[in-house]
């Protein structure tokens, strides 16, 4: 499928099963697949179809969803092995989504020989569009992407709720992040802030935004000084920053965080 083709099918099936539900859930299409970790109807039906235009365009690629891999976890085994995968997070946010907030999104990556070659991020209520290409850069609806200027004071965000309102070093406070990766890393690139720091690294989650931010002069690596490899399912602490200077400073101090 030409990279046009893909967003043009998330932008679909979004609008079939995703923005009906919007403000819209009843009770009995919400549940909890772990305390506090939602799944809607919504996420089900359009992981389903994603994976099915995916499988049928590319039948010998393997696709990661989270509801599938939540329902069998060794699929995260075949896939750290697989020569071409995808990874589908079908409604990215969805504790947002089912609270009726915008900041949701549906994201897909693209890998060959583990390597993030593709992603697609589409925020279905905002109409905004993110994609990137290995090599030939970042895209919002069709105009080029390039990070914006650091701030005088860098401002950093975690998802990790312990972490908010520690300082790293010098740096100021962490914020909490918008507790969506699909609308996280599109901020990042934005300017909205400097860093963001994730302690669990779902490949659905961050493989997307991993390939927008370094394709817009960004870097994602992790904790230990490490580059991000999409593919390894033992991976634990992700610094995501505008720059590689920015990673490397924020690595150089992430230690001193408690809970890791």
């Amino acid at each position: 499928m030409e990279t046009d083709e893909v967003l043009t099918l998330l932008r679909d099936v979004a609008e079939e099963v995703i923005n009906p539900r919007f403000r819209a859930l009843s009770a009995h299409e919400v549940s909890e697949k772990n305390p506090g970790d939602l799944v809607t109807v919504a996420d089900h039906e359009a992981e389903a179809l994603l994976t099915e235009a995916l499988l049928r365009a590319y039948p010998d690629a393997l696709v990661l969803g989270e509801e599938a891999t939540a329902a069998d976890p060794r699929l995260l085994d075949h896939y750290a092995e697989a020569e071409h995968a995808f990874t589908v997070d079908p409604v990215d946010g969805t504790k947002n989504f089912v609270n009726g907030s915008p900041d949701h999104a549906v994201m897909v990556a693209e890998l060959r020989q583990g390597e993030v070659v593709r992603s697609w991020i589409w925020q279905p209520q905002h109409e905004v569009a993110y994609v990137a290409e290995r090599g030939a850069g970042a895209w919002r609806n069709g105009e080029r992407l390039v990070r914006a200027p650091l701030g005088e004071d860098l401002r950093g965000v975690t998802s990790r709720r312990s972490w908010l309102g520690r300082a790293l070093g010098t740096l100021r406070e962490l914020d909490l992040t918008w507790v969506c990766c699909g609308v996280d890393y599109p901020h990042l690139v934005e300017g909205a802030a400097d860093y963001a720091l994730y302690w669990v690294a779902k490949p659905w989650d961050h493989a997307p935004g991993s390939l927008l931010l370094s394709e817009a002069g960004g870097h994602v690596g992790t904790f230990t000084g490490g580059p991000y490899r999409p593919q390894d399912p033992t991976t634990r602490g992700l610094v995501a920053a505008a720059d590689r200077p920015t990673y490397e400073l924020v690595q150089g101090l992430v230690g001193a965080l408690p809970g890791r």
